[in-house]
């Protein structure tokens, strides 16, 4: 597999980073108590996925909820955003709210959830639900619009009804644009889930991150923390090659 010269760039200054972090950690200008070198993050997280007997249960749980936030987040958001799409005067009323969306954090609601889900799985749902599926939203709404026009006279000439027009047309034409607002859902699903897990979770990454952070356990803290970059890395990187193949395989039949 050939890497571009900017994915190289990046690797790079990744490196030159993680590289100029553990000088300075090692150096004593960063103190130990302010953070660890990346190479003993990289060890601490080795010796949790080892020896840790609560790993691999607070492991699963977080994925679960992660899986299921996403998944909700996306449906949601692109049944929604058909909806507006098909109702011009809803989407001018509701357009400037979507937009000032994030301006208010989500997390005030979860006192809300607690009262209706109860301090568990599914109030950490719905709050990466509620965090990520305007962003799928407003990216249904984008890639519809960026569907050729001649397209629904098509459909309309075939007679097709709404829903093959829904599953023949929208859904084929808009999926090489809807990868933005799926990547984008995933990652608020991750932002949403591991952050709730710091108050409203008796399970998960995001609580163990928490207690060793009130425990001055900074090797657990930073190594729990670079597992979650790496799952974010890892998510970011297999979607865009999904919509790189995507958008290739789109090209190829127009």
């Amino acid at each position: 597999m050939r890497i571009s010269r900017a994915s190289l760039f990046r690797i790079a200054l990744v490196l030159l980073f993680v590289a100029a972090l553990e000088a300075l950690c090692r150096t004593g200008i960063i103190g130990c108590l302010t953070m660890i070198p990346p190479s003993e993050m990289v060890l601490a997280l080795i010796a949790i996925v080892l020896h840790a007997d609560w790993f691999w249960t607070d492991f699963a749980y977080t994925v679960r909820n992660l899986v299921a936030a996403a998944i909700a987040s996306i449906l949601l958001g692109y049944a929604l955003g058909l909806l507006i799409h098909a109702m011009p005067r809803m989407r001018r009323a509701l357009e400037p709210v979507l937009l000032s969306y994030y301006s208010v954090p989500t997390f005030v609601f979860y006192p809300l959830l607690v009262v209706v889900f109860g301090i568990g799985p599914l109030s950490l749902i719905a709050l990466g639900t509620i965090f990520a599926v305007v962003a799928m939203l407003m990216s249904t709404l984008t890639a519809i619009d960026r569907i050729p026009r001649g397209m629904f006279k098509v459909a309309r000439i075939t007679r097709l009804t709404p829903l093959q027009t829904l599953v023949h047309v929208k859904l084929p034409a808009a999926a090489p644009h809807l990868f933005t607002g799926v990547k984008l859902a995933v990652i608020y699903s991750v932002i949403g889930v591991i952050a709730g897990e710091f108050i409203i979770s008796t399970a998960g990454i995001g609580r163990r991150i928490a207690f060793a952070y009130n425990d001055f356990d900074n090797r657990t803290m930073y190594g729990m923390l670079l597992l979650v970059i790496s799952l974010v890395v890892v998510l970011n990187a297999a979607l865009q090659g999904l919509e790189n193949r995507l958008h290739r395989r789109w090209v190829r039949r127009t």
